[in-house]
């Protein structure tokens, strides 16, 4: 019954926030690589089609717009991994805490033995109860040797997790363009809500940085960018960086609760003085 104990070991005492914000990553990456690399591909062409004519003047926007593509494809291999090993990480922890705090409970076994989840190895009663090690039980003390380490995970954690607010901030920066450009679109579909002429009403790609000054026609006014906003191509794009902004939202709550689940995980064996114990 070893592959019983090992099982009992590595599974007993799941770390429901790990679970959680595993879950809650994944579903926030897919959310911000997903839609964020069909944003940044819609965005590439609206610019192309209304806003320049000269390849040059955008050569420049293609370029950082594929790199970031590119970026993405790392950011969910990252993740994954990532989100994988804080999952074991819970879990492994949590079994250890439990292990220490004494909260496993005997378990009966046939055949004689009585084993522990708290104590040593099973006692037995004689030469014949001794089992070969199961697969499961080997894979366990596997991870074990690379897990049970939670001071490490708390500073690698921490150190993704302000990378990423960094990244969730510069994700606002195309709802904010959007945004912006909606409402103007708005204020053209109804003038009595603007004092400003209609065709002063404009969206200027080259103040955000997108395009040189010296591009041409730069911008889109009154009725034209008001025919934009009307398009498929407009209004897909900007919900699609909304799902991105969202999905980095929900990434960066997971980084939290990660980060506060291995932050308590380590002050608990702080205080009980296994800190640097391998389990």
């Amino acid at each position: 019954m070893g592959w019983h104990n090992g099982c009992i070991r590595c599974m007993v005492g799941v770390p429901v926030a790990s679970v959680i914000a595993t879950v809650l990553c994944f579903a926030g990456v897919a959310l911000f690589c997903g839609c964020g690399h069909e944003a940044l591909s819609g965005t590439e062409k609206l610019i192309e089609t209304y806003f320049s004519k000269n390849y040059q003047e955008y050569e420049y926007l293609i370029h950082v717009v594929n790199a970031f593509q590119y970026a993405i494809y790392g950011i969910a291999i990252f993740f994954f991994l990532f989100g994988i090993l804080l999952l074991a990480e819970g879990f492994y922890t949590t079994t250890a805490i439990k292990h220490i705090l004494g909260e496993f409970k005997p378990h009966a076994i046939k055949g004689g033995l009585i084993s522990t989840v708290t104590g040593g190895p099973p006692k037995s009663r004689g030469p014949r109860s001794r089992h070969p090690v199961h697969t499961l039980e080997l894979l366990c003390r596997c991870l074990g040797r690379w897990l049970g380490h939670p001071d490490k995970f708390v500073g690698v954690t921490y150190a993704v997790t302000i990378l990423w607010i960094l990244i969730f901030a510069c994700s606002a920066v195309p709802v904010y363009i959007y945004f912006n450009t909606w409402v103007t679109c708005q204020s053209i579909a109804v003038p009595a809500k603007t004092s400003a002429g209609i065709s002063n009403l404009c969206a200027d790609a080259r103040m955000y940085g997108i395009l040189p000054w010296n591009s041409f026609p730069g911008k889109v006014c009154g009725t034209s960018l008001l025919a934009i906003c009307k398009t498929s191509e407009f209004q897909m794009t900007f919900h699609l960086f909304i799902a991105a902004f969202v999905g980095a939202g929900a990434t960066l709550v997971a980084l939290l609760t990660y980060m506060i689940g291995a932050s308590f995980n380590y002050a608990v064996l702080r205080v009980t003085g296994r800190s640097d114990r391998k389990f």
